[in-house]
């Protein structure tokens, strides 16, 4: 008989860090299996019943107190398991202050928070310490045990606080059960020597123990598979349904063009009427490389959704008709639409030959963390999925001026020729026919009135923010607030057919702040101006996808009065921004684990790059997929994982805070309005498998809704005035214990003022 692996219960209380610790976990123990529950998934009595399935529990971090039975679910229970359900035992930040609560001690707050930041920790040498040298671990408490009244706890490990004058505990065991705990996080990427050492160690004691105890593990049987699932990680990617049609061939025509311009190719393809949808991708400035141009027809299909609909919205051409959406939801029905219309054949070099491209709205990613919903009913919202099927479109190469011209159409080797000899006259004549005058459109000569963030207001909520993460409700939120600029009509004699504002917007804007994700998207009635510097999930084609994340958080603007070492010393050096930059890598190595698996690596750790206008902070996470996992089948889309990846991923970390579901909720009761598109992301999904998503950020965006298909809500179509826009540009920072509410404003107006300024404004302190 084989002998029975052994399986490792861990107990999520509902944090963004608890795949890292279910990684660190295998580190330690490769050959056992990983099984994960939510800290509210089974009453004590329930899972009393298997605890002999299980070798040991790990009790993950998360928001809140022990104190309070809403944030500690079953945990407080498992301290007491006595008798035959007496199992080992390791707590981590919540799980050392559950235990410590069990057994007498107190839980205070810490006379100051620490999130994000790296503490030196002593210990005895003993225990889960055993052999462990110096310890620098990372710390996400405002909560710390006070074992002053117990009996029963015995300290393990310590750092001082506040000057050295406070002792707080940061590792400790039972005296006489075979628990054991740490306040820190063991497994945070900045942990050095506290990590894997010591969740080895507990693995050591726990199989003493077990052995010593006579501990006889249970067979795994279907009885647990129905309760536990399947342990982790297990990446699989669902069968899509429906007809599997064969492959595309995508048909190519590479010309060297250098120095075309993006925004002639633009014009000469009618961007300028804003009646008809139009899409641009465009790499504005370094690192980005290339920029993707849709060349949509009339009958290029357009997908909408609005979250809470049970339908989608389809259109092609005039016609548009409501999808249900069945058994589907909105994800996996779009990738059953991807699924049918898969290609290849097209140039390995270029990340995009034809596929999906648009916006996911911020509150589209709220819905995928099973929040109850505030939002207003899908008959009067605005599209959360906003998608249009590019089939003909255009690359710019920026390394080698080369462009390229493709199609995922049958037989459409006319129209690259045709549009080869359009380009070609282009690029000989664009220095006469296109208008370099980037300047303000004119219609700001009609009355426009902007509509700030009041001060006083964001302050305020800056400290009610503060108060929660020093609740321990959260390590950071991401505040943000809208402007609205609402411009009361076009001047006289500018037609919308032949003068776009919003494309004299866009052109100014990619000239005042040039960026290497910006956008033109006009996917009535969204029209997205976008200069993101921000990097949400790209991911290449299968087999063998490489995920990447790079996301930013630290930000100064950039002047002659501002070398790279001020940069460097203003990001690099400041705790503040570490911090806030560390919390964000955190979480989204979590997200990658829970996807891809094991294999997630930090390629970058807080590097400060140089951009048009400013200086920023940017790590790079990448997860590679298991083999096998990604390998292309007929019965799924190109690219499943990435989408996954994507749907498990949002909101963007970098725009919620950690953890991400408490962050969510608190901020709900923060900002008075619904993000929309911003903070959201845009990108593509290509045909081939490949995907690219930035973050909706350094953003403006309106809606037209007498643009609106027949479907639209009469109510929202009559609310809009022809002759009237309203754009919203969002900007906001992360609130962390140690932010200064007067600092924090003017990190947002920075932000707001790098868009403000298509509109001809800007904003001063005060405002």
């Amino acid at each position: 008989m084989s002998p029975i692996t052994e399986k490792v219960l861990l107990v999520d209380s509902y944090d963004s860090f608890t795949f890292n610790l279910a990684a660190l976990c295998l580190r330690a123990a490769p050959d056992c299996s990983v099984y994960i529950i939510k800290n509210d998934g089974l009453t004590l009595l329930e899972l009393l019943s298997y605890t002999n399935y299980f070798s040991a529990i790990i009790v993950g971090p998360g928001p809140g107190s022990p104190d309070i039975p809403e944030d500690i679910g079953i945990v407080k229970h498992l301290w007491k398991m006595g008798g035959s359900h007496l199992i080992p035992i390791f707590g981590v930040c919540l799980g050392l202050q559950s235990l410590a609560s069990e057994y007498g001690a107190t839980v205070k707050r810490l006379p100051i928070v620490k999130h994000g930041q790296v503490s030196v920790v002593e210990h005895t040498g003993t225990d889960i310490f055993k052999g462990v040298g110096v310890v620098k671990a990372v710390r996400y408490h405002s909560l710390h045990a006070d074992l002053s009244g117990s009996d029963d706890l015995e300290e393990l490990a310590w750092t001082f606080d506040n000057d050295g004058n406070t002792r707080i505990v940061m590792g400790l065991k039972h005296s006489k059960r075979p628990f054991w705990a740490v306040q820190y996080h063991p497994e945070s990427v900045l942990t050095h020597g506290g990590g894997i050492e010591v969740m080895l160690n507990f693995w050591r004691l726990a199989r003493s123990w077990n052995a010593a105890h006579n501990r006889q593990l249970r067979p795994w049987d279907s009885r647990a598979s129905a309760i536990f699932g399947s342990p982790w990680p297990s990446p699989r990617v669902p069968f899509t349904s429906g007809h599997h049609p064969a492959s595309r061939t995508v048909l190519t025509s590479a010309i060297h063009l250098p120095g075309l311009l993006a925004v002639a190719v633009c014009e000469v393809l009618g961007v300028s009427d804003d009646k008809s949808p139009f899409v641009m991708l465009e790499s504005a400035a370094q690192p980005g490389r290339y920029t993707i141009i849709g060349c949509l027809l009339s009958t290029s299909p357009h997908i909408t959704y609005s979250i809470g609909a049970d339908f989608l919205h389809f259109q092609r051409g005039d016609t548009c008709s409501h999808i249900p959406l069945g058994t589907h939801d909105i994800w996996s029905w779009t990738a059953n639409f991807i699924s049918q219309r898969k290609a290849s054949g097209g140039r390995s070099n270029l990340p995009f030959w034809g596929g999906l491209v648009g916006y996911l709205s911020y509150e589209l990613g709220v819905e995928s963390l099973s929040l109850p919903s505030t939002v207003a009913t899908a008959n009067h919202r605005h599209p959360d999925m906003n998608l249009v099927f590019v089939e003909r479109s255009i690359v710019l190469d920026s390394m080698t001026g080369t462009v390229y011209l493709q199609s995922i159409i049958d037989d459409d080797s006319e129209w690259l020729a045709s549009t080869a000899k359009l380009l070609k006259f282009t690029a000989q004549n664009q220095c006469s026919n296109y208008s370099t005058n980037n300047t303000v459109p004119s219609s700001t000569s009609a009355p426009t009135t902007i509509i700030l963030p009041d001060y006083m207001t964001y302050k305020t909520r800056i400290f009610y923010a503060q108060d929660h993460l020093l609740a321990g409700e959260s390590y950071e939120l991401c505040l943000t607030a809208p402007t609205r600029v609402v411009v009361n009509g076009p001047s006289s004699g500018e037609s919308p057919r032949t003068n776009s504002l919003s494309w004299q917007r866009y052109k100014l804007l990619r000239e005042l702040n040039p960026a290497p994700h910006a956008g033109y998207l006009r996917l009535h009635p969204t029209t997205l101006l976008a200069s993101s510097p921000e990097r949400f999930l790209s991911y290449s084609r299968p087999p063998g996808s490489i995920f990447q994340l790079r996301p930013i958080k630290g930000t100064i603007r950039k002047g002659p009065d501002i070398t790279r070492a001020d940069a460097e010393m203003a990001l690099r050096g400041s705790p503040k921004e570490v911090a806030e930059n560390l919390m964000i890598v955190d979480l989204i190595r979590h997200d990658l684990h829970h996807v891809v698996g094991q294999d997630v690596e930090v390629k970058q750790f807080c590097k400060v790059e140089e951009y048009s206008t400013v200086w920023q902070l940017v790590s790079v996470i990448e997860g590679k997929s298991a083999k096998g996992v990604d390998e292309p089948d007929s019965r799924r889309p190109n690219g499943a994982l990435g989408w996954e990846l994507l749907r498990r991923s949002l909101p963007p970390g970098s725009m919620t805070g950690a953890p991400k579901k408490r962050s969510v909720e608190i901020l709900r009761t923060l900002e008075d309005d619904e993000r929309n598109v911003y903070s959201g992301v845009f990108g593509y999904w290509c045909v081939g498998g490949g995907g690219d998503w930035s973050v909706t950020i350094r953003s403006c965006f309106k809606y037209d809704d007498h643009y609106c298909c027949g479907h639209a809500s009469p109510r929202t179509k009559a609310s809009n005035d022809v002759h009237s826009e309203e754009w919203v540009i969002g900007a906001g920072g992360a609130i962390t214990a140690m932010s200064d509410p007067d600092k924090e404003w003017e990190e947002m107006l920075i932000k707001l003022r790098s868009v403000l300024r298509v509109f001809g404004r800007s904003v001063s302190h005060g405002e």
